[in-house]
């Protein structure tokens, strides 16, 4: 199975710019590469932050921009984001019986569990009670299971970004629920931290994906302050089979010169200088 992983597109009012770029023309070289190259992938999974303000405009731009793809596009929301926007903008969009935008689908075998870790008027991480009972039950009813997310819902080294990472309070019953399912759960995968981050958590592998906008600057001594320049972006291509799972990092912007090699011995022999 493939899955296009696309995360932090941040998109604002059409027209207005977002630290130094126009998030809406990377938004939409993402997608036309995905169109161009990707067009036998089974879902593209955008993990928030949708919006940069939670601006209606900015909702009704990305319902607009998600036409013409070769698969269902499934969306998270972010800390960025404004769930009663989000939701006017995408009406029939599912939500979990409390009311969180927390679905799943199985696709190809796999549950596929899309989770909401936001809360209202915080940049932080939230997994609550409810939250934990959905996911639970999910987990209990499916053999094999691959999470997605917005937040890192674990401590990655960066202080700062670790300060809006899940709050603290909500991390041990999730991680304890995590580790009693780790058999069922293949891969955990987030954004927020617009850099790529891999690892283990719980004894369950985790992967981030950079922003299609600004991208940060992981910074593994700063404390309090976030640290980020308009660099190039990218998404992520998820390759899954058998009991094993292979990312690519895909750089959808380059736009200079490409150099076509063959594999063979003699394709990487040196040159012999012209007399």
């Amino acid at each position: 199975m493939k899955l296009v992983h696309i995360s932090d597109i941040h998109l604002t009012i059409p027209g207005e710019r977002m630290g130094g770029l126009d998030p809406h023309r990377r938004f939409a070289q993402a997608l036309e590469d995905v169109r161009a190259h990707h067009c036998d992938a089974a879902r593209i999974i955008i993990t928030g932050d949708l919006t940069h303000w939670g601006e209606p405009a900015a909702y009704i731009a990305l319902r607009e921009a998600l036409t013409d793809l070769p698969c269902p596009v499934r969306l998270l929301i972010g800390n960025h984001d404004d769930p009663k926007s989000f939701l006017t903008a995408f009406p029939d969009h599912p939500r979990d019986p409390d009311g969180s935008i927390n679905y799943a689908e199985t696709v190809e075998g796999t549950r596929l569990i899309y989770m909401d870790t936001t809360a209202p008027r915080t940049h932080v991480g939230h997994f609550c009670e409810a939250r934990r009972d959905w996911l639970m039950a999910e987990l209990q009813s499916h053999d094999r299971a691959r999470l997605f997310m917005h937040h890192n819902i674990m401590p990655i080294g960066l202080p700062a970004e670790d300060k809006i990472a899940l709050v603290a309070e909500d991390r041990a019953a999730l991680a304890e629920l995590l580790s009693q399912h780790r058999d069922r759960i293949d891969y955990i995968h987030f954004g927020h931290v617009h850099a790529p981050v891999h690892g283990t958590y719980c004894g369950i592998p985790f992967a981030s994906v950079r922003s299609t906008g600004n991208q940060s600057l992981p910074d593994l001594k700063e404390q309090h302050f976030l640290q980020g320049a308009p660099m190039a972006p990218s998404y992520a291509v998820i390759l899954t089979g058998g009991a094993g799972t292979i990312i690519h990092d895909i750089p959808f912007t380059w736009d200079g010169p490409v150099f076509t090699t063959g594999t063979g011995w003699e394709d990487w022999a040196k040159d012999v200088a012209a007399e």
